[in-house]
């Protein structure tokens, strides 16, 4: 056994062989969202095929969601003219347009998000150590369940909410029709779907569309969490660098000089990866920020407003829905105050070492790695709002500060 390991030690002392296996296990359900919308990046030997078939999804979803958009927006405007009706349906409206704002930032942002990506491959195929490339796994592993626990709950909320809602609601009568209620209603002046079969058709597009939305609020919330992890692993792997920095490691013979070498160039690269992740997905978060608050608070206000008469299955989707906005900003803002405490903890680590038994001025090195972990810049929204867990908090009280507004205007 303890040749294997050895074995296995000098495989990876040259280069992680099995980088590709590892990096399909650690973005594998990501790039499954992402593509399914248009939005993982094309590679270089990309066919012509592939590179129009992600043009294409991108004016196909912007098409339909858009569609979605302004037939429900035309049916709060001409075809209602109750408040509590019109309320009723700016929860959806709000939904949709901060994904239809957060895809098209996603398209924007395609170079950043690419360059983030190659930088997680160069990371995965320059592994030297199975303890390192251990790291690297246990913070995929955490970022896959993170995708998997955000797409279940996106994909049951959208379930529950534009097919079950539906289907168990009393069917409505108007005239001589009658027709199931849609959960994205359609104005008559684009169609009337109180018809069969633009009814049943009506329904099967905002099927389409929830899952398309739902792909990327799952994708974008994920590819953020999946970056900040990659990174804090980059940031455990080089505090194991820092502690063997006097003595080195174990069958490697290398020069306090080199290693000292190899952990600044390695803190310098896992910095700037911090910031492209940072450059691709601010003005997302903030998005994601501004358009959870206002969800969180119309769920809330759909529950309260219709707890007497609500059936249980309405309002187990409602309670679906909450849970999945608040995970997705809970995630978001969770991550990056994880971010913080290991740039810290980084800052800690390269103190608490002997650094007084190096020779000369080389511990003066150390001081550059302190600093520059201190004050390095923090995962935000839109370059003003740190993604931390205060801020997590701030956007619940927004959200129950509004909900008991809209309380006091409308009762």
């Amino acid at each position: 056994m303890a040749t294997d390991n050895t074995k296995n030690r000098n495989c990876l002392s040259i280069k992680n062989l099995d980088y590709k296996k590892d990096l399909n296990y650690s973005m594998e359900l990501n790039r499954w969202l992402l593509k399914a919308i248009g939005i993982w990046p094309t590679t270089e030997n990309a066919s012509l095929f592939d590179i129009l078939l992600a043009r294409f999804l991108n004016l196909f979803h912007s098409s339909l969601i858009g569609f979605i958009l302004i037939s429900t927006i035309l049916y709060i405007l001409l075809d209602v003219k109750d408040i509590q009706a019109k309320l009723s349906k700016i929860g959806p409206v709000t939904f949709t347009t901060g994904n239809l704002i957060k895809y098209w930032l996603l398209i924007l942002h395609g170079n950043e998000i690419k360059r983030c990506l190659n930088h997680i491959q160069v990371d995965w195929k320059d592994v030297k150590r199975q303890e390192d490339r251990q790291i690297m796994l246990e913070s995929a592993q955490i970022g896959r369940r993170i995708v998997v626990i955000s797409a279940s709950f996106g994909l049951g909320a959208l379930f529950l909410y534009r097919v079950v809602v539906p289907l168990n609601s009393p069917k409505l009568v108007s005239g001589n029709l009658t027709f199931r209620p849609l959960a994205y209603p359609v104005s008559k002046v684009i169609i009337d779907a109180r018809q069969s079969p633009a009814n049943e058709l009506m329904l099967l597009i905002q099927c389409i569309c929830g899952f398309i939305t739902s792909a990327i609020t799952a994708g974008s919330c994920s590819f953020v969490a999946i970056c900040s992890l990659h990174a804090c692993g980059q940031l455990k792997i080089l505090m194991g660098w820092l502690n063997h920095l006097i003595n080195g490691f174990p069958e490697e013979n290398d020069s306090v000089d080199n290693r000292l070498s190899d952990i600044v160039k390695k803190h310098v690269r896992v910095l700037n990866f911090i910031t492209y992740t940072e450059d691709s997905m601010n003005e997302i978060s903030l998005v994601e920020i501004l358009a959870c608050t206002l969800n969180i608070c119309m769920v809330g206000y759909y529950m309260i407003m219709g707890w007497n008469h609500v059936n249980a299955i309405n309002l187990f989707a409602y309670v679906t829905l909450l849970t999945s906005f608040m995970f997705n900003i809970f995630i978001i803002c969770y991550i990056g105050e994880l971010l913080a405490e290991e740039c810290k903890r980084m800052a800690e680590s390269a103190y608490m070492i002997n650094w007084y038994e190096l020779k000369g001025k080389k511990a003066l090195s150390l001081i550059i790695i302190i600093s520059m972990s201190i004050s390095s810049s923090r995962l935000t929204a839109g370059k003003f709002v740190e993604l931390s867990l205060r801020s997590f908090g701030d956007v619940i009280k927004t959200s129950v500060g509004y909900l008991n507004m809209l309380r006091a205007v409308t009762s």
